[in-house]
C-alpha cells in the first residue's frame, strides 16, 4: 500500500498498533523524564546551586519560577509544531521535539553553578528550559495523534492512553534516579556533582527513543487528509494556515481542551512536584520520603491510566473524567491530612490514591481531546489547547502553592485551590459533547446527527 493511499484507522501498518503505541510511548516517558528531571532538581537541587537564598521557600520559589517558564515556551511549541505537524506530518515533527528535549536536558548536566559563574548560570538554565519548554510544546499532541490516528474508533481510548503513561514512567524513572542517588551518597556529594548524573542520562535514552520512533509509519488518517489537500490544491483551492483556522472555527473546542486538562494539570503537579517542597521544606523530613512515596504511586499510575483509558471506551470519555475531577475535588483535603502524619505509608497511600483519580482525567484525555478536532487541524488544535492549558494550570501550580505555604503557612488554602481547578474541570466535562465512537475520518461539520448529540451512541460492536 502506497502513502497516499486511504487506509482505515482500524487498519494499522508497520508492525500493527502495538507498534506505533511503542514509539509513542517511549518517546513520552524520554521527554517526560527530562521535563519532571528539572521539576524535582528544582525542590532538591537548584534553589541552592542556581537560585542561592537566606529563605529556603524563597530560592524554592525562583527555582519554581524557572519551571514555569518552560510552561511559557510550550505553546508556542505546541503552535509551531501543529502548523507543521498538519502540514508535513506527525512523524517528522516527533523526531525533532525528541532531540531538542533531550539535547536541552544534557547541556544542563554540564552547566556551572551560580557558585562558579555568578548570574550566568541562572540565565543558561532558564534558556535550557525554554527549549525543554518548546519541545514539550510539541509533543504531546503528536504522539497521542499518531496513536489516535492509526488505532481504531472501538478501542480508541485504550491504545491513545498508552502516550499518557508516558508521564509516570518519566516521572518514575527520573524519581528512581535521584532517590537512588540520594540513596547511595552523602548531601555534599550529591549537591556537588551527583545531581548531574540524572541529566547526562538522558543522552542515552534519546538515542534509544529515536531507534524506535524512527521505525514507525505516519498516521494514515493524515496522509489520506494531505493527499485531499493536495488535490484540492491541484483544483486552486486554498486552505488557511491550520493555527489560523483553529483559532477562527474550533475556539469553542480549543477551551473545551483547556477544560478538560486545567484540575488535571493541576492536581499533579501539587501531588507531586509541590509535594516534594512540602515534605522536605515544611514537615522537615528527607528528601527521600517524598521521592519514594511517588516512586511507588507513579508505578500505580502507571498501570492504571490504560484501564481508565479503556473504561472510557465502554462508558464514554466525559463520565470517566468526572470521576477523577469529582474525586480530586474531594480527596485533595485528605490527602494534605494524610501527609501531614509524616508517616511515609499513609503519605505513599495518600500520593497513590491522588494519582489513580488523577489518572481518571488523564487517562481518556488523549482520545478526547483528539477526538475534538478534524484531522487537517487535529495536531495544532490539540495542541494549543492543551499547551495554553499548561500556563494557567501546571505553569502557575506549584508557585502558588509555594506562596500559599508561605503565605498562610497552612495546606488548607493550597487544598481549596486544587478543589476549585477540579470543579471547574467537572463543569468544562459536563458542557462539552461526549466524543466516543466519532470516526475520525469524517470531518465534523459533516458528521451524523448521532456524532453531534450530548451522548453519542456506540454500536454494540464497538464495545471492548
Amino acid at each position: 500500500m502506497s502513502e497516499t493511499t486511504t487506509a482505515k484507522p482500524d487498519e494499522p501498518r508497520s508492525g500493527g498498533i502495538a507498534r506505533i503505541v511503542g514509539a509513542s510511548l517511549i518517546g513520552t516517558t524520554v521527554e517526560w523524564y527530562d521535563f519532571f528531571l528539572y521539576g524535582s532538581a528544582a525542590a532538591l537541587v537548584f534553589n541552592t546551586l542556581f537560585f542561592p537564598s537566606s529563605d529556603p521557600l524563597v530560592g524554592t520559589l525562583l527555582a519554581f519560577m524557572t519551571y514555569a517558564i518552560g510552561f511559557l515556551a510550550r505553546p508556542i511549541g505546541g503552535m509551531v509544531f501543529g502548523h507543521y505537524g498538519d502540514k508535513i506530518g506527525r512523524k517528522k515533527l516527533l523526531v525533532l521535539s525528541l532531540l531538542l528535549m533531550g539535547g536541552a536536558t544534557f547541556a544542563m548536566g554540564l552547566l556551572p553553578t551560580y557558585g562558579t559563574i555568578g548570574v550566568g548560570a541562572p540565565i543558561l538554565l532558564t534558556v535550557l528550559r525554554l527549549i525543554q519548554g518548546f519541545a514539550l510544546g510539541g509533543e504531546w499532541g503528536g504522539a497521542v495523534l499518531i496513536v489516535s490516528e492509526h488505532g481504531g474508533e472501538k478501542h480508541r481510548g485504550f491504545w491513545a492512553s498508552w502516550p499518557q503513561c508516558g508521564v509516570p514512567a518519566g516521572n518514575l524513572l527520573a524519581t528512581a534516579v535521584l532517590a537512588l542517588l540520594a540513596t547511595i551518597q552523602s548531601e555534599e556529594t550529591f549537591l556537588s556533582w551527583g545531581w548531574r548524573i540524572p541529566f547526562l542520562l538522558s543522552g542515552v535514552l534519546v538515542v534509544v527513543g529515536l531507534w524506535i520512533r524512527i521505525s514507525v509509519s505516519e498516521s494514515p488518517v493524515f496522509l489520506a487528509a494531505r493527499a485531499k489537500a493536495e488535490a484540492d490544491a491541484a483544483k486552486g483551492v486554498k486552505d488557511e494556515a491550520p493555527v489560523i483556522e483553529v483559532f477562527r472555527r474550533s475556539w469553542r473546542e480549543v477551551l473545551g481542551a483547556i477544560g478538560v486538562r486545567f484540575g488535571e494539570n493541576i492536581s499533579y503537579y501539587i501531588v507531586t512536584s509541590f509535594l516534594l517542597v512540602y515534605v522536605t521544606t515544611h514537615l522537615e523530613l528527607p528528601k527521600s520520603t517524598a521521592l519514594n512515596a511517588v516512586l511507588i504511586a507513579s508505578a500505580v499510575h502507571f498501570i492504571t491510566i490504560p484501564l481508565w483509558g479503556a473504561l472510557s471506551d465502554r462508558i464514554g470519555r466525559r463520565p470517566v473524567t468526572l470521576i477523577g475531577a469529582v474525586g480530586m475535588a474531594a480527596w485533595i483535603f485528605a490527602f494534605f491530612s494524610m501527609v501531614d502524619t509524616k508517616s511515609f505509608t499513609v503519605i505513599t497511600l495518600s500520593v497513590t490514591v491522588g494519582l489513580l483519580l488523577h489518572g481518571a482525567m488523564y487517562g481518556p484525555q488523549a482520545a478526547f481531546v483528539s477526538e475534538m478536532f478534524d484531522t487537517k487541524v487535529r495536531y495544532s488544535g490539540a495542541s494549543v489547547g492543551s499547551q495554553l492549558a499548561s500556563i494557567v494550570a501546571g505553569a502557575l501550580a506549584p508557585i502558588i502553592a509555594v506562596e500559599l505555604l508561605r503565605r498562610y503557612d497552612s495546606w488548607t488554602p493550597i487544598a481549596v485551590y486544587v478543589c476549585a481547578s477540579a470543579v471547574i474541570t467537572a463543569i468544562t466535562v459536563l458542557v462539552i459533547k461526549e466524543t466516543r465512537g466519532r470516526d475520525l475520518t469524517v470531518p465534523l461539520a459533516g458528521s451524523t446527527p448521532e456524532q453531534q448529540r450530548q451522548e453519542a451512541p456506540v454500536a454494540s460492536t464497538d464495545r471492548v
